[in-house]
C-alpha cells in the first residue's frame, strides 16, 4: 500500500505558504509517498514541483467553477477558472483527467459545489473528496462520504494544505499503480487515514494573501 495525500497546495495558489522544497521535506518526513497538487486555478505549481520530485507528485488542479469547486488529477492543460460547470468537466474529460469534487458539502466554504449543483453532475464524476483536513465540521465530510456510497463513488482524503505542517493530515493508502489508468481501481480499495486539521491553520491562508498584498504595496 502506498500513502497519498490527494489535496495539496503550492504557493503559486494566492492562499498557500507552501514553497517547492518544504513540501518534498514534509512528504520525506511523515511517509507520504505521492501528493496531488491541486492549486487554485493553475498547474504552474505542480509542473514545478513535478520537476523536483517527480516519483511524489501527481499533477491536479482545483478549479472555481461558476458552480463551485471541482479537482482533477493528472491534468495536462491548465483549465481557467469562472467556466460553466459543464464547459470546466468538458475540457478536463478531453484531456483525460480524473474529475472529482473536492469538500464538496462543506458548509462553511464559500467555494464547496453543495448537493444540488453536485447532484446535477454527479453521474460525470470519477470521485468525490470524502476526507478533507480542513474543514470544520466533522459532518459535512461524513456527508460527503455518504453521498459518495449511495453513488457508487470512490471517494480520496486530502489534506487541502496550504502550509508546510498541515501536509499529510488527511490522505488515502491505496494498492500501488502503474498509470492513471490504473488509478480508479486502486482507489476503490482505498482506506482513508489521518485526522482534521485546527481551525487555526486557516490563518496561514489568511496571512499568505495579506503577505501578497503587502509587496504589490512595496
Amino acid at each position: 500500500m502506498i500513502k497519498i495525500d490527494c489535496h495539496v497546495h503550492t504557493h503559486a495558489s494566492p492562499d498557500a505558504l507552501n514553497s517547492p522544497q518544504a513540501i518534498i521535506e514534509a512528504c520525506r518526513r511523515r511517509g507520504v509517498d505521492k501528493i496531488v497538487v491541486a492549486d487554485h486555478n493553475t498547474i504552474a505549481g505542480a509542473l514545478a514541483l513535478r520537476e523536483l520530485a517527480p516519483d511524489l507528485v501527481i499533477v491536479g488542479e482545483e478549479i472555481k467553477t461558476t458552480d463551485g469547486e471541482l479537482i482533477a488529477f493528472f491534468v495536462e492543460e491548465e483549465v481557467p477558472a469562472r467556466l460553466p460547470l459543464e464547459e470546466a468537466i468538458a475540457r478536463l474529460r478531453a484531456q483525460g483527467a480524473i474529475i472529482g469534487v473536492s469538500h464538496p458539502l462543506d458548509s462553511l466554504r464559500r467555494e464547496a459545489m453543495g448537493r444540488k449543483a453536485l447532484l446535477t453532475i454527479i453521474d460525470r464524476v470519477d470521485f468525490l473528496e470524502g476526507f478533507n483536513a480542513r474543514c470544520i465540521l466533522p459532518g459535512d465530510n461524513r456527508r460527503a462520504l455518504a453521498l459518495a456510497r449511495e453513488h457508487g463513488l470512490p471517494v480520496t482524503a486530502g489534506s487541502d494544505a496550504h502550509s508546510p505542517l498541515e501536509i499529510g493530515a488527511a490522505y488515502v493508502e491505496m494498492p500501488p499503480f502503474a498509470s492513471k489508468e490504473d488509478f480508479l481501481s486502486s482507489l476503490r480499495q482505498a482506506r482513508i487515514g489521518g485526522h482534521l486539521s485546527c481551525p487555526l491553520v486557516h490563518l496561514a491562508s489568511t496571512w499568505a494573501k495579506l503577505r501578497r498584498k503587502m509587496k504589490t504595496w512595496t
